[in-house]
């Protein structure tokens, strides 16, 4: 199936998720180590940003990446975000085009496919972030893991991932019978029992 679809499923489940935060949920401790809720949406709404504009051409502009603050207004400038960047995608030759991805160095480029299944993994772990951070269930559809399975064991475990504001944390260990979702969440740096009973989130 093409990346694009997928993607598209991936954050259109994140656009239901976040339309539940209230004002009043913005607080809230996340499974990003060091993040509120404010501060993950706000993360979430710029990438959408960033992508879009690398499918349009225009990746390589440091100041499409860059974060600000959203305030009261991060349920709706994410959801106006999630529509851009689903649009970006979806336009003719997308496929055929090079993503300019700064956030990974310098010039850095990458085949449309790559990227945006760069994206997909992004906003799957993103939307159980924030399941996560309101303490609601997340269900991840099985096709959406197995399209993200070889993504997450590509991703390298690198000094990067300990730099401030990184989005993924070094990887953890999880039990042999972890489900496989639970596995790409570990390799991401998150525990799959964050937020649950169990720990106390």
């Amino acid at each position: 199936m093409d990346v694009r679809e997928l993607d598209r499923r991936a954050v259109l489940a994140s656009v239901d998720l976040v339309a539940t935060v209230a004002i009043e949920d913005l607080g809230r401790s996340t499974p990003c180590d060091g993040w509120t809720l404010a501060d993950l949406l706000a993360h979430m709404t710029v990438q959408h940003h960033g992508f879009a504009a690398a499918a349009e051409g225009a990746g390589a502009d440091l100041s499409v990446w860059r974060v600000e603050p959203l305030g009261d207004d991060a349920v709706s400038a994410y959801a106006v975000a999630a529509e851009r960047v689903t649009a970006a995608f979806a336009a003719d030759g997308v496929p055929d085009r090079e993503f300019a991805l700064p956030e990974f160095g310098k010039g850095a480029t990458f085949p449309a496919s790559q990227a945006i299944g760069f994206h997909l993994i992004d906003y799957l772990v993103h939307g159980w972030d924030v399941a996560r951070s309101l303490g609601v269930g997340f269900t991840v559809e099985p096709e959406l893991v197995e399209a993200v399975w070889p993504i997450a064991l590509a991703i390298p475990d690198d000094e990067r991932r300990r730099r401030p504001g990184s989005a993924f944390q070094p990887g953890l260990v999880v039990p042999e019978d972890a489900t496989r979702f639970d596995r790409i969440l570990a390799m991401l740096g998150r525990s799959p029992a964050w937020g649950t009973p169990a720990t106390g989130g």
